[in-house]
């Protein structure tokens, strides 16, 4: 399926928004979980968004759909992924990655529980790859575009895979329901936390122990052994913040990758840590709606107050989401001081433009994601997508895709 504005292909592009090689353009890929689709967008040299196609990550539904009634399991957690975690909604695309030539797109489908590679131009499947467990989550791509780590909800594995052909060639255990990975810009290491079982119904600091282990670990890249794990729950209690809770939720590295900056479940907010000391050095505590205040910790959005942290290039500001609140934040690194942006409601993500110079975040309950400038800390854009936008990742396509667009 492809929607396009003619002439896109003919434009010239700036050095900032040419791809990372030659005959490709830079792309943002922003995933709609519940339509089963990702928009491509581009960027014109006069600062014009358009979107230029929309790619259906579910040509086989049919088939899986076949597939699933067939098993009596897998229609359990079929039904129970729609029910607790997709708030009533099929999970179709949760996050993804464009290969480093512009020719696939790889896609974690929740509700499939599997990793499927799309061929962009012909919208087919190249390869599809099925998790341990029953559902698949958050993913990273290697900085040289080899391998996609995706994790394993219910396995509690992250599987690591073949970028060209779907082929497992490794896995490292994780805690309870992993989430987030995160590459090293050297590719040397991947960030890895699990969240713990998000959708118990007790939610209090004093039943905290029932959501199971959770853990921020430090992988090594290539031989896949776990170098470190950290309990960022202990860490924040030692630092003088009891009853937060331990599951790390999206992260976001300093330019140095001395620090992490990181949001935990239920907090209005995000963790400062530091590597070297190994201790946490400074919270952040962001506002929150009076809606939000008032809302039981039940209610939150699988545990999460805020659901997506970015950093600017320069390392000087970082873009949060504030998801039960309805906010994006452009925060100060060196004093925490915010200023609040409203673009939509529910946001979900926030991803740094490959410049540096911008945020991306999706709005998942009103179907848009805003470009906001992290020097002007302003909407300088708000972009419609399909529903439930939720993954925003930033990629190359083919010129020759595009100016095929323009031919069909």
């Amino acid at each position: 399926m492809v929607v396009l504005v003619s002439a896109l292909a003919a434009a010239p592009a700036s050095a900032e928004h040419r791809g990372s090689g030659p005959g490709l353009r830079e792309a943002i890929f922003a995933g709609s979980n519940w339509a089963g689709t990702v928009d491509v967008i581009v960027n014109h040299p006069r600062g014009e968004y358009t979107r230029v196609a929309r790619l259906n990550v579910i040509p086989d539904l049919q088939e899986r759909i076949a597939e699933i009634a067939s098993n009596p399991v897998r229609t359990g957690y079929f039904l129970a992924i729609r029910e607790l975690v997709g708030e009533g909604n099929d999970q179709y695309v949760d996050d993804m990655y464009a290969t480093n030539d512009g020719r696939l797109l790889i896609a974690s489908r929740p509700s499939f529980a599997d990793v499927v590679a799309l061929d962009i131009a012909t919208g087919e499947i190249v390869w599809r790859f099925v998790v341990a467990g029953q559902r698949s989550d958050h993913m990273a791509i290697s900085p040289d575009g080899r391998h996609v780590a995706v994790s394993a909800s219910t396995g509690n594995v992250v599987h690591v895979l073949d970028a060209a052909t779907g082929a497992e060639v490794g896995q490292f255990e994780s805690g309870d329901s992993p989430h987030e990975n995160t590459y090293s810009a050297d590719g040397e290491l991947i960030y890895h936390a699990s969240i713990g079982l998000v959708y118990t119904p007790a939610d209090q600091p004093e039943a905290d122990t029932s959501k199971g282990d959770r853990f921020f670990q430090i992988v090594d890249a290539d031989t896949l052994e776990i170098l470190e794990r950290i309990d960022m729950g202990q860490k924040l209690e030692e630092a003088g913040y009891p009853d937060m809770s331990s599951a790390v939720r999206p992260m976001a590295l300093s330019p140095d990758e001395r620090y992490v900056y990181f949001q935990v479940s239920f907090f209005h907010g995000f963790v400062e840590y530091d590597f070297k000391r190994d201790r946490v050095t400074r919270v952040a505590t962001l506002p929150i709606s009076d809606e939000a205040q008032a809302l039981p910790r039940e209610q939150y959005l699988l545990d999460s107050a805020h659901h997506g942290i970015a950093m600017s290039g320069d390392g000087k500001r970082l873009c949060v989401a504030g998801t039960m609140s309805d906010y994006a934040a452009i925060v100060s690194r060196k004093t925490f001081g915010a200023k609040l942006i409203h673009g939509g409601e529910k946001p979900y993500w926030a991803t740094t433009s490959r410049d540096g110079r911008y945020c991306l975040v999706s709005w998942s309950g009103t179907d848009s994601i805003s470009v906001i400038s992290y020097k002007k800390k302003k909407e300088i854009a708000n972009i419609p997508v399909d529903d439930h936008p939720q993954r925003i990742r930033m990629g190359d396509v083919r010129k020759s895709w595009l100016v095929g667009l323009d031919d069909g």
